[in-house]
Formats: C-alpha cells, structure tokens, sequence
C-alpha cells in the first residue's frame, strides 16, 4: 500500500563548486545556440571569441588508408585466384584480373582524391571567410560581412551562392539539398544579428 506524499524533499549533499564551474566554463567554449542548427559558435576562451563556424565534411566510410589497405587486399586474393587458374591452363584468366584490378584503383583512386573534400564557413569580425577543399586543394574568399549576398542559386536545393565585392562562392555540397535553404537563412542570421 503506497503512502501519501508527505512534502518532505531531502536536500542534495554539498557539492565543491570550484570543478562544477570549471566544467560549465569549458562548456560554453563552443556551444550551438538554439537559432543555429548547422553552426558552432565559440565564445569564451578561444582564442577567436565570438566566431561562427559551419563545417561540412564529405562523409566518406573510409579513410584514404584504409581504402589502400582494402585495395591491396583486393589484388591479393585477386590474383591468388587468377594465378591458380592461369596455373590450371586458363591463360585468358590473368589479364582479365589484372585489367579488373586497373579499373577498380582508378575507381578507388578518383575516391580517395576527393575523401578529405570539406568546406568551412567562418563569420568573424567583419569578415564572411569561405574555404572549400577539393581534391587537395584549398580555396578561400573573403567578404565583408556588410556587403555578402547569401542566397540559392537557382531555386529548390541548388547550391547556395555567396557573393559581394565582385566574387562569388558556390557553398552547401555536403548539404542535402533539401536543408540548402535552411542553411542560407541561417547563415543570412548570422551575418544580420551580428
């Protein structure tokens, strides 16, 4: 039989507050506001207080490495298996593998190339900064953040264009298309409140 609530709510032990507000601070070095859903904006401690930061990365199950370590594999048991039937006499058998093999690193080759593609939006100080990493190479652009015009290129999940200043940025590749425009309101937001 359950009893009736009787009011008394015991008081929790005391707790050291110095390791408490310590980890709150270290909290709030980055956080994500609620008005950002694709952004972290640093605020105390960095060494770049009140940057915006959006970052996306080309989502990739392997790394570079890992992809020549699967490769190798590959050709291994690949041509383990050519080479008995080669030795069985079915000589047509090796070329076809090696010619297989050729084709699959160049594929492996074109992905790993373009593995480490990201890019990175950063709004700080009166600077909107754009760097895009494409198949090794790094692209940047600066825009002053009064005069940086944010909008979709085309229309319903195009890229999203940033221009002023007499250049223009295609960002949002690693997006889905259809969050494209939600990201060019937000980075509109932030570029307006602050």
């Amino acid at each position: 039989m359950m009893q009736p609530f009787s009011g008394y709510i015991p008081s929790p032990p005391a707790v050291n507050a110095q390791p408490c507000a310590q980890f709150i601070d270290a909290c709030h070095v980055l956080q994500s506001p609620r008005d950002f859903r694709f952004a972290t904006l640093s605020t105390q401690g960095a060494h770049r207080p009140n940057e915006v930061l959006w970052l996306f990365k080309r989502p990739c199950s392997l790394t570079p490495a890992q992809l020549a370590w699967t490769y190798v594999s590959l050709c291994v048991v690949s041509l383990a298996i050519a080479g008995f039937f080669w030795s069985q006499g079915a000589t047509l058998v090796m070329p076809f593998a090696g010619v297989e093999l050729l084709a699959v690193g160049i594929a492996f080759l074109a992905y790993a190339r373009h593995a480490g593609d990201a890019e990175k939006i950063i709004l700080q100080s009166g600077q909107l900064v754009v760097e895009q990493e494409m198949a090794g190479r790094t692209l940047r652009a600066e825009f002053n953040r009064e005069w940086v015009r944010v909008e979709p290129r085309d229309g319903d999940g195009s890229l999203i264009e940033v221009s002023g200043q007499g250049r223009s940025v295609r960002v949002g590749r690693h997006v889905r298309p259809e969050l494209r425009p939600a990201l060019a309101r937000e980075i509109r937001s932030a570029l307006l409140s602050s």
